[in-house]
């Protein structure tokens, strides 16, 4: 019987949509193929946590806790998988599309000479031999990649999929690795952004550019994102004058998203931006410039100033929040 090893990382002891998202995506092979899913947790996550992830198709959970993995170590939390997939005998490894699983998927590809594709978007097209689609080229093309390697290791774009629910009767299993603990590699400081949407969690995102002129122009944009429940990002020039910081920056050079809805205010949207957001479900555009390239790529687009613009949309949606 085939399987599948889902990979899932929790956040303080909780998982995120994007956990449940590769969960249901795994599952979906593992259909496919005639299998079971199972997925990996590592770290302290209680039982009710764990056994969320059979509403999502997962059979089995391999539940992984030791005290010397409180701090995230790349090389070690791969020595813990790699052995998980011996131990379940997995012939595909999925992954979340997050930057730890980025950094963790490539070491147990080379640990279990695995093939690997990252920022697949779809179910394989093809199982024998496992052939799985692909953006390329910024999102303006699309690739079929084929793995023939015994073992493979498929990584899931962020929002890319979607949660499928499929209920199943869940057992959460005691595992433990034989893992060299003295790590390399010390997380001796950890700094948590709170009381805001994070950008890798956000199905909303409202983004600003050049257009707002400074950084004392930002606060209808904070406004806009706080009404939305939506997460605060900016472009790359942005975060270069110092208006906001570099972890809001999106676009090729700052981080991937693909929200299910994202605003480009004041974004003319040179093509390294585009690339970093053109997975995005719709996208909103103002501009003032009806030839800036954001409008190409924008599902809707308002021409006019985003400082006139802003204060307008922001009453409009609290209007409506008023009314439903």
């Amino acid at each position: 019987m085939s399987k599948v090893l889902i990979y899932t990382e929790n956040f303080d002891g909780k998982f995120k949509k994007s956990n449940f998202e590769a969960a249901s995506y795994g599952a979906e092979i593992a259909k496919q193929l005639g299998g079971e899913a199972t997925a990996l947790s590592i770290g302290n996550v209680a039982d009710d946590e764990l056994k969320l992830l059979g509403a999502y198709g997962v059979r089995k959970v391999l539940n992984f806790k030791n005290d010397s993995f409180a701090d995230l170590d790349n090389q070690a939390y791969a020595s813990v998988v790699a052995k998980a997939v011996e131990k379940e005998g997995a012939e595909i490894v999925i992954f979340s599309g997050s930057t730890t699983a980025k950094a963790i998927a490539p070491r147990v590809s080379v640990k279990l000479k695995a093939g690997m594709v990252f920022a697949t978007i779809g179910l394989p097209k093809n199982l024998s031999p496992l052939t799985v689609p692909k953006k390329v080229f910024h999102g303006k093309a699309f690739a079929d990649v084929v793995i023939n390697s015994n073992i493979k290791i498929i990584s899931l774009a962020q929002n890319s999929f979607g949660l499928v629910e499929n209920a199943t009767g869940i057992i959460i299993e005691a595992f433990d690795a034989d893992v060299d603990t003295t790590f390399k590699t010390k997380v001796t400081n950890v700094e948590k952004a709170t009381g805001k949407v994070l950008l890798n969690d956000a199905d909303i995102i409202v983004s600003g550019g050049r257009g707002l002129k400074g950084a004392e122009n930002w606060p209808p944009l904070e406004e806009l994102a706080e009404i939305l429940g939506a997460a605060t990002a900016c472009s790359r020039p942005v975060s270069d004058e110092g208006w906001r910081p570099h972890s809001e920056h999106v676009g090729q050079t700052g981080k991937i998203v693909a929200p299910n809805l994202y605003f480009a205010l004041g974004i003319s949207g040179a093509i390294q931006h585009l690339a970093g957001v053109s997975s995005s479900k719709v996208i909103v555009a103002v501009n003032t410039d009806i030839e800036a390239p954001v409008f190409q790529a924008a599902d809707y687009g308002i021409i006019g100033d985003v400082q006139k613009i802003l204060p307008k949309l922001n009453e409009a949606f609290r209007k409506f929040k008023s009314e439903n």
